[in-house]
Order: structure tokens, then C-alpha cells, then sequence
């Protein structure tokens, strides 16, 4: 019987070029997606990002987290706390990324049926598309409201 393992890592890139440093930090789609919850979907616990529609699993998710904790995109709200009660944050840079998943998300939008949108996604399209900046500027800011709030200011 033959054994075939498998073995994800981030490959080291070397940074003479912006657009394959960006792609070896946020090149996989779970970066993203993670970030995308963090920020307009609030979401900052574990569980919290099991339960998204796109089902992660539970081993890549702790990889990606681990990853974007060492590449200072989130950080730990209580980094000795029970595993249980992790909470984490976007950082400055990690809410850097957002104009990158608008970006994303004007890109394909379009091409997605509005008859399969819920209606807040069918509210969010038509806030997001007719006043992108005001539509980043309020996630940003109730993003930082919530952070302020977890945080116990």
C-alpha cells in the first residue's frame, strides 16, 4: 500500500515583486473569506468561522488563523485565554485588506443572479454600488466600534 501525504505550507517569496508577495499572503481563498467575516460579518471566534456558508474545515481554518495571526492581519484580543473564548481582530493592516474584497466583490457581483441574493445581500449590492466609499467607510467604522466594545473601552 502506498501513502501519499500532502503538505500545505506558505512558501517563503522573496519581496521584489508586490503583486507575488500579496499573492503568497492573500492568494488563498480562505484568507480572504476569513477576513471578509472579521470585518463586515463581525466574527471573532472559532466557531463563529466554522459556521460560515463555505464550511471551512476545522484544520485549515486553525492553519489560516495561526497564518494571518503571524503575518499581523488579526491579533489575538486574549492571546492566553481558554481556547474556548479566542477572539480574534483585524489589525490596522489586516483592515487594509478591505478595499481588496470590494474590490473583489464589484468584480463579480454583477455576474450573480439577483433572484438567488437574500434581501440584505440585495441591499448590501445596491449600497455597496452606488457609494462604494460610504459603504467601506461605515464597515470600517462599525467594525472599530465593535473592536472598542470586545476590547471593553
Amino acid at each position: 500500500m502506498i501513502h501519499i501525504t500532502f503538505v500545505i505550507t506558505m512558501k517563503t517569496i522573496e519581496r521584489t515583486c508586490a503583486i507575488a508577495y500579496s499573492i503568497n499572503l492573500l492568494g488563498d481563498k480562505w484568507s480572504l473569506l476569513i477576513l471578509r467575516d472579521v470585518i463586515l460579518h463581525k466574527k471573532s471566534k472559532f466557531k463563529e468561522f466554522v459556521g460560515s456558508k463555505e464550511k471551512i474545515a476545522t484544520n485549515i481554518l486553525t492553519n489560516r488563523l495561526k497564518f494571518l495571526v503571524k503575518e499581523g492581519f488579526l491579533e489575538l484580543l486574549d492571546p492566553k485565554g481558554f481556547k474556548k473564548n479566542k477572539q480574534y481582530i483585524a489589525t490596522d493592516r489586516g483592515l487594509s485588506v478591505l478595499p481588496i474584497i470590494m474590490e473583489l466583490y464589484l468584480f463579480s457581483i454583477d455576474s450573480i443572479e439577483e433572484s438567488v441574493l437574500n434581501p440584505t445581500q440585495i441591499k448590501i449590492k445596491k449600497q455597496v454600488t452606488t457609494n462604494r466609499t460610504a459603504f467601506e467607510k461605515k464597515r470600517k467604522t462599525d467594525y472599530l466600534k465593535f473592536v472598542e466594545s470586545l476590547r471593553g473601552s
